[in-house]
Order: structure tokens, then sequence, then C-alpha cells
């Protein structure tokens, strides 16, 4: 009791002995304490200790001391429970003197007949009220998969057509015009938080006339899309005209010989350089089977002094006509090329960089590409498609002449904030863009944001009834992603910190109809089954399933920020075409004109947009909402161990390895390193998201542990640096033709072109320091929770 603990104070202070011996007196006052705690109760807040006399103890000179009267507690424990918390506590007060034996039976009979009438009332009162008001809500975890379905199917198909004709009302003026109708659309569709983002950034953009490309053996002069120069032309296709063209190329004049270096492989340029000498040579070079960016930078290693740019027409699906159209390409690897690395902000430094490369790049039509190579115009046979290539006879020479400007313009993003409850500090990222860029790249920006607004509106409904996510949700409308994802980049630089600490996942809506014949799910390893459950649960109610396999492969789009700097988990669904030939990939890198009613032609219903929305949606909200979030550690340790073992298992592979790294690098001891990353990630899944996603076994404290290490899973393999085009993330794969790690692969390559094992070691290098730094982290935080748990025990 809290009385003995005083008493025992005041024995040790000095006070009278005869406390010790007087069990009646004793006795009499273990019955005030407990009278004083019942008086205590709500509605005694007027009761005070007015009898009591200050004395000072000891030879104290502390004026603490001197205390006023203390106010009863009005927390539940007590007064005198609190007294039993605070060891350092003396009392001050002097005890009243003991009453007589009478006058404390009545004094206690009275007290048991107030608390007994008061308990009686007291149970009636509960009763009654239990009766008329309803019980209190149930966890919302239950519910979770309701709630997910009502919401979704709020977003139709008919809606977000709806939406998407709206947008396309918007006149094409630039792209803060459009930003701020997008802001007054979001706004009213009730999100709160919504604002417009600017930034002052370097544009590259075409001149006041087109680029040519003159054939100087017939002194023909052709611009992109393959038709001959002349006024009349060049009136009637004044845009697609212009803007067939690569941003930040060099600029001037070249002429040169014309080479054929088909896809600019590795295997393409030591064939090439064989036979001949490249030196300030013209690159006739397709597109596809490998990033642009990292094939520009081999053909500048080179020496090359210009590009010209085509894609085959047997690597575009057939339901696809686009042999005689040029398109745009971007040579930025991203954000304002003025400030690289840091936010383009008022007082940042302004780099001088207006052009990214040294090489001339010119796109063009396939159809100019087979007159420069002097091929008959019908090369597409019924039954077969030639793949188009340089006889080996012949020499081109070639005039290219590239005009284009650079100039700073102000590109905007919005902005939206839909507030969690419990975990507001954590973002689920969700972005679409923006852009008007005239015809190119069509009305897929519409299509997005159509898509994204429609998932707005289908929230908010529920908003309005009382219900929010427990993570905030952000949803971002991007600006100058045509450039090189310009508005995701400076927006993310401008919050790097809060993004590195608070961001849980980003989910693209990046060009989500290209096609209508097949669903591609693209999701980091630790989203893959998330994306592919959340498939299964939006197909419930249909008579046919899409049916496809979620990969880890490099994507095009805004989420490049998020993927590559921030190493967060990233998911996109998208409609594509069948694909015709292997060398298909990247072919996205192209912005082709395309009429305004593309969209419509390829989902005239607009099912696959309802579609990919509520994939979306689902995806969204399950990471949202989930207590513990769905990320899966094990498929990424699984991912890395299958990497390196059809990485070694591939015998050209191991030869080299062994040729230039002789016994530098223990492949078995790679690869023990991965099998202990498994080892570790399977322990971690079972011990501790198992018991976490138990909500009879659940702790709150553990539960944000946990999800702070989930967040942080791909960290890790995010290395210092990568070949340009290549991702920085190393569970990324090319595509779907490769399983490997990319920057091993183009390690490989780059052993094979310069015979040195540099670039080898320094990425075997990187590739385990990322598997130990995860497989260390993993075991840190397996430590973390032992200890936490020893603790409590």
């Amino acid at each position: 009791m809290a009385y003995h603990k005083v008493n025992a104070d005041q024995r040790a202070q000095g006070h009278s002995p005869y406390l010790d011996n007087d069990e009646l007196q004793a006795t009499a006052l273990e019955l005030e304490w407990d009278m004083e705690k019942e008086l205590e109760e709500p509605g005694f807040d007027h009761f005070r200790l007015d009898g009591a006399v200050q004395r000072h103890l000891g030879n104290s000179q502390s004026p603490d001391l001197d205390l006023e009267p203390i106010q009863p507690s009005s927390s539940p424990k007590g007064r005198f429970q609190r007294l039993q918390e605070d060891p350092d506590y003396i009392s001050h007060y002097t005890r009243q003197a003991p009453k007589s034996n009478r006058c404390s039976f009545f004094h206690i009979l009275k007290v048991f007949c107030t608390a007994l009438i008061l308990f009686i009332f007291g149970i009636l009162i509960g009763y009654y009220a239990h009766k008329k008001c309803p019980s209190p809500p149930m966890s919302q975890e239950p519910n979770n998969l309701h709630i997910y379905h009502e919401i979704l199917k709020e977003i139709k198909a008919e809606n977000i057509q709806q939406i998407y004709r709206d947008l396309l009302r918007f006149p094409r003026e630039d792209d803060v015009d459009v930003a701020m109708k997008i802001l007054v659309q979001w706004t009213s569709q009730g999100l709160e938080d919504v604002r417009l983002v600017n930034y002052s950034v370097l544009l590259d953009l075409p001149g006041s006339s087109s680029n040519t490309v003159t054939l100087k053996n017939s002194d023909e002069c052709f611009y992109p899309s393959g038709q001959q120069c002349n006024r009349e032309t060049k009136t009637l296709h004044s845009q697609d005209l212009l803007y067939s063209y690569a941003a930040y190329s060099a600029k001037g004049n070249l002429e040169a010989e014309l080479v054929d270096i088909q896809y600019g492989t590795v295997e393409d340029l030591i064939r090439i350089q064989a036979i001949t000498n490249v030196t300030k040579k013209i690159a006739l070079l397709k597109l596809g089977q490998s990033p642009l960016l990292y094939k520009l930078s081999l053909l500048e290693d080179a020496g090359f002094g210009g590009v010209l740019l085509y894609v085959d027409p047997c690597d575009l699906p057939k339901t696809t006509d686009l042999a005689d159209k040029a398109f745009m390409v971007s040579l930025n690897s991203g954000g304002d090329p003025s400030t690289p690395g840091y936010a383009s902000i008022d007082g940042s430094y302004r780099q001088n960089r207006l052009n990214l490369t040294t090489l001339l790049v010119q796109p063009i039509s396939a159809l100019l590409a087979k007159k420069l190579i002097s091929l008959p115009e019908d090369t597409v046979q019924k039954d077969r498609c030639i793949p188009l290539q340089m006889p080996a006879t012949g020499k081109k020479i070639i005039n290219l002449n590239i005009q284009s400007v650079t100039t700073y313009k102000t590109i905007s993003n919005v902005i939206g904030y839909l507030k969690g409850t419990l975990f507001p500090d954590r973002y689920v990222v969700i972005g679409s863009h923006h852009n008007s860029l005239n015809t190119y790249g069509g009305q897929e920006w519409a299509s997005s944001t159509a898509i994204i607004t429609a998932f707005i509106q289908a929230l908010m409904l529920k908003v309005k009834r009382g219900w929010r996510p427990d993570r905030t949700i952000v949803f971002c409308s991007w600006g100058g992603t045509s450039f090189g994802n310009i508005g995701s980049y400076e927006w993310a630089e401008d919050l790097r910190r809060v993004l590195q600490r608070n961001v849980v996942a980003y989910i693209s809506l990046h060009n989500p109809i290209r096609g209508n014949s097949t669903l591609h799910p693209v999701a980091s390893p630790s989203l893959q089954q998330l994306a592919a459950e959340s498939q299964s649960f939006n197909c419930v109610e249909k008579t046919k399933c899409p049916g496809s396999n979620v990969s880890s492969v490099q994507i095009q789009g805004d989420s490049d920020y998020f993927i590559n700097h921030l190493g967060v988990p990233a998911t996109q669904f998208s409609y594509e075409d069948v694909r015709t030939s292997e060398n298909s990939s990247f072919l996205s890198e192209a912005l082709f004109p395309v009429h305004t009613t593309k969209t419509e032609e390829l989902d005239p219903s607009f099912s696959l947009h309802e579609t990919i929305a509520k994939l979306t949606g689902q995806v969204t909200l399950q990471i949202a909402n989930e207590p513990v979030l769905p990320f899966n550690a094990l498929d990424i340790a699984l991912e890395v161990q299958n990497s390196l073992k059809v990485m070694f298992s591939e015998s050209l592979a191991t030869v080299l390895l062994v040729l230039f790294l002789g016994d530098e690098v223990d492949i078995p001891q790679l690869l023990a390193v991965a099998s202990r990353l498994r080892d570790t990630a399977e322990l971690f899944q079972s011990d501790e998201m198992r018991p976490a996603n138990d909500p009879k076994e659940r702790a709150p404290v553990r539960v944000r542990m946990l999800n702070d290490v989930l967040q942080s899973l791909e960290k890790s393999f995010l290395v210092h640096r990568a070949p340009p085009g290549l991702y920085r993330n190393i569970l990324y794969r090319l595509d779907e033709r490769t399983s490997q790690f990319s920057v091993l692969l183009e390690a490989l390559e780059h052993c094979k072109l310069h015979q040195s094992n540099e670039t080898i070691q320094a990425a075997l290098s990187e590739v385990l320091n990322s598997i130990n730094s995860a497989q260390v982290y993993f075991k840190a935080g397996l430590d973390v929770f032992e200890t936490t748990l020893a603790g409590k025990k």
C-alpha cells in the first residue's frame, strides 16, 4: 500500500518511534487512507486536506519542500497510485488524530451504503446505455477486402471515358496551363490538399525549320519522315517534321559515310571495327534490344560522329503501321540537365550543358532508312518479315543537319495528398503524367490522367463517408516526362531527404494503354506476389481473367528516380500488343506522332482502362492500409540467387570470368553469400512477418519496426554507378529474355570489347557488396526484434 511506503520514509527521517508500536493507530490510519482513495472518484475534485500542517524535514534548505496542498488526481490511477510511482516523494503532512472506534464504525457504514447505492445505480445506467447505444466499431482490418470492393466498384469504364474526353477538351496550351486544369479537376473530386509545383528547367526544343538528311550520292534531301524537302511538304506537316528529333543531341552539320551497325550490340561493333575505321562516321542504328543511351555511349566511345536512328518494321506488332513516321527521343537520363543531381530551385547553380552527347543524333522513319540503303519498298512478305540491312557493296555519303534550340521553360507537377490516419508520415506515391508536345506520344497522357482521376473520384466517395487510408496516398501528375522525366526528378530531388525516409512504394501509370492484347504487369521482386494477387482479386466476377506473369524488368517513365535513387519498391500495369520480335524491347523509348483517336480505337469501351484502374487501385489500397506492408522479403533473396545461378551456369560467362579474372573472384563464395541472404530472409519472413500478420500475435511497436525494415529492403541493391540507360537497382533485369544482373552482363560485354577485366571486377564487387549489405540488414533486423522481445520478457 502507498501508506506503508510513506510510513517507511518518515521513519527514515527520524519521526516519532511510537508509530512502530501503536497497532490500533496504524489500522485506523490505513482505513483513513483508503477512504481518501474512495473520495478521489470523479465528482470529488473539491476535496482538500485542509487540516494539514506544513513541516520541514531535517535540515533541508530546499524551497521545494514548501509545497501547496496536493490536488486530487484526475487520473484513473488515483493520487496514491501516483505516489507509488514516485520513489522520491516524501509526505509533508502530519496525520490526523485517531478517531474513536464508534465514529469509525458509523463512518465505515456510511461509506459502505454510499458505495452500494452508487454500484447499483452504475449497473442500471450501464445496462440501458449498452441497450440504446450501438456497440463500438470493430477493428477495420477484417473488413479491408470489403472496403476495397466498395471503392473499386465505383471505378467504371464510362466514368473514365468521360474524364478522358473532358481532358482532351483542353486546348494544347503550355505545361503550366494543362497542370492547372488537372489541379482544378482533382480538387472538384474532393481531394483536399492539391498543389502546383513549378520548376524552371532547360529544354531542348525544335528549331524554326526541320532537320534534314541529304544523300550526297544522288543529292536528294529528305525530312526525317522520308518525304523530300520542299515547301509544300514542310507546310503540310510542319509539327510532325519539327518534332522528329532527338532532344539534347549535338547540333550542327556532319557529312560522312553511313555505316550499318544494326542494333549496335558489342558483337556488331566488333564486326564493324574489324573491317573499317568508324571515326567521325554516321551509324545507321536500330532502336531496340537494349537501352538507347547505352548503345549511344558505345558508339561515342568507338568514335562515331553521328547516328541515324530508326525502328525496323519487323520489330513492330503487325497491327501497327509506323513505317513512314519518324519520332522523337530524349537523350536525357533524368532531370534538368543544367542542375544534375540537385533541384532546379531559385538560387541553384546552372551548368552549361546544352548537349548531353557529342553525337549528332537524328530519328528517321523506316521508309527513309530503306531509301538510304537503296532497298525496294516491299521488304515485308506475306509469310515473313525481312529485317532491314545495308548491302555489303556500295558506299553511302550522308549530310546530316541538326538545328534544335535550348531554352529555359517552366514545367509543372500537380501533387495531391490524401492524409493517412495511423501512419500519415508514410507515403504511397501513385503517378501519371501530362505533356504538351503536340501530338507526339498520342493521347496516352490523357489515358493515364483519366485513370488516376477516376481512382481519386472513387476514393473520395468513401472518404466523404468517414473512411481514410492508414498511410498517406500522394497523387502526382508529372510534367516534362518526354524530355527525360524532368518533373518527377526535380520534385524528388527537392524532397529527397523526406522521401528517403517516408516513401513506401511507387505505383506507375505511365502509358497504360499501349495495345489491347496482353496485360503486362511489372513489379520489383518484393511486390511481385501482390501484383499477381491483385489480378486474381479483380477477376473474381469476370468469366475470363488475364493470364500474365509478373516480371522485374526496366520500364520507362517517372518511376525511374524512385527505383534507381530512392530504392523504392515499384509496380506498373499496362496493356500491350503481342510482340513479334525478341528485339522489340525498349521500343517505347520512341515517341511517335499518333492521331487523336488512337486510344479510343485500341479501347473503344474503355474496359481496359477500367481494368488498369482497378488493378492499380487494388495495389495502392493494400499498401496504404495493410497493418504489415505486403512486401515479400524472401522473393528478393530468391531473385538474387536465381540471377547468379543463371549467370554462372552459362558456359560463355564462366569462360570469360576464368579468362579475365583467374582466381581473383571466388564464384562459389559469391553464391554462398547469396545462399546466406536467402536463409536470413527466410528466417525473417517466418519469425517476424508471419506473427505480425496474425492479429492475435501482433504488437504495434514490433509492427512499426517490421514495416521500417520492409520499407528499406531494396535500398541495399542500389549500386553506386551503372552504365548509361541501365538501372542502378540491380534487382531489375533488362527485359524478359534475360534473367541475369544487367550490370554483370554489361561488364562481360565490356570485357569482350576492350579486352580488360577492370569493369567486370568492379561490377562483381558491386554485386557482392549489395548482396552482403542486404544480408547484414536482414540479420540486424532479426537481432533488433530478438532484443526487443527479450527486453519485454
